[in-house]
């Protein structure tokens, strides 16, 4: 992309693979009734493609409780730290703006990925969330960056995708995890470009 200078990154089913929190939530989800995680997870990509939280709507589909997060099962994806390194060589500033609870440089630190990044906004810290287009504004701030400088990658339409180019940035919508299931459904919806993991970023940069 021409005149970029600054990627920023989300986290959750970005740059870090969620999926085995998502097992532990569905079997937990369905503990001690008669539905079986098969079918609670088959629930949730159906409510996903139709753009819709896909886990919060199912618990509430069959009338059950959604269980805590399990955050000590998530992992980088195999090719986070290598895409990150490479971009980071080639001389962009990578920043995050994710919905995150308490932690996250800490938690970026431990899976040895906080290095590659200049800026990381998160929720918890910022006071605000996403899809709020403030929290792109501040790390537009902190970067000293005009949104025609600046892409977002992220893998939901409506927290990243959106808001992001509401702005002025450019967007790439990484069509992974449950994010990954949902279609555009309008105009502000579409991303500039679509990936299916990271490693194919380096086509565009």
């Amino acid at each position: 992309m021409i005149n970029i200078k600054w990627i920023f990154f989300d986290i959750g089913s970005t740059l870090i693979d969620e999926s085995e929190c998502y097992k532990l939530r569905y079997r937990e989800a369905v503990a001690g009734t008669t539905i079986s995680p098969d079918d609670f997870e088959k629930k949730v990509v159906e409510f996903s493609k139709k753009n819709l939280k896909g886990d919060h709507e199912a618990v509430r589909y069959y009338g059950i409780e959604l269980p805590p997060w399990h955050k000590e099962a998530e992992k980088p994806y195999a090719d986070a730290e290598s895409v990150l390194k490479q971009l980071s060589v080639k001389g962009y500033h990578l920043g995050v703006i994710a919905n995150q609870s308490p932690g996250t440089k800490e938690r970026l630190s431990n899976w040895g990925l906080l290095k590659y990044f200049d800026i990381v906004l998160a929720s918890a810290e910022e006071g605000i969330s996403k899809p709020d287009i403030e929290i792109f504004y501040r790390a537009l701030t902190a970067a000293k960056c005009l949104p025609d400088n600046a892409v977002m990658v992220g893998d939901r339409l409506d927290n990243d995708i959106t808001p992001a180019k509401k702005i002025g940035m450019k967007t790439v919508w990484i069509k992974q995890g449950l994010g990954g299931l949902a279609s555009a459904m309008h105009k502000m919806e579409q991303a500039d470009y679509k990936i299916e993991n990271l490693t194919e970023l380096l086509e565009l940069f």
